[in-house]
Formats: structure tokens, C-alpha cells, sequence
């Protein structure tokens, strides 16, 4: 879900790590470790990561259902 949608989302606005990184005024680390979901940002983070990237939490948060293989509705 959200490693998925920031990288996409990042992706989308031309933003190598670093220069998203650069804007959060975070390390490319950090960004790296988000997109492996190797850990999460904190509440103000996100809400930053939304704003910069232009999308709302929601967006960043809900799950893509492109990747849910194996992922049954009922």
C-alpha cells in the first residue's frame, strides 16, 4: 500500500529519491526505507509527503487493487 503509492506517486512528478528526499528535508535513506516498507513516517511526515506529491493521505494510504493478487473481496 503506501511503499507502493509513494514510489508510484513519486515517480509520476519526475522526483529521483534524493531530490523528494531534499524536499521533505529528509535523508534518500529515509525515502528508500518507505518505499522497501522498511519503516513509516510519522503523522506530519505523511501529511508533508501528501502535500509535496500533491495527492491526500487517503491516496497514499488505500490500496492499490492492481496489486492484490491472491486478495479476495467479500
Amino acid at each position: 500500500m503506501f511503499q507502493h503509492n509513494v514510489k508510484k506517486y513519486r515517480k509520476a512528478k519526475h522526483l529521483s529519491q534524493e531530490d523528494f528526499a531534499m524536499k521533505l528535508s529528509v535523508v534518500r535513506q529515509a525515502v528508500s526505507k518507505w518505499e522497501k516498507g522498511s519503516s513509516l513516517p510519522d503523522i506530519q511526515m505523511l501529511l508533508k509527503i501528501a502535500e509535496v506529491l500533491g495527492v491526500s493521505v487517503n491516496e497514499l494510504l488505500s490500496r492499490d487493487d492492481s496489486s492484490t493478487e491472491g486478495y479476495k473481496k467479500m
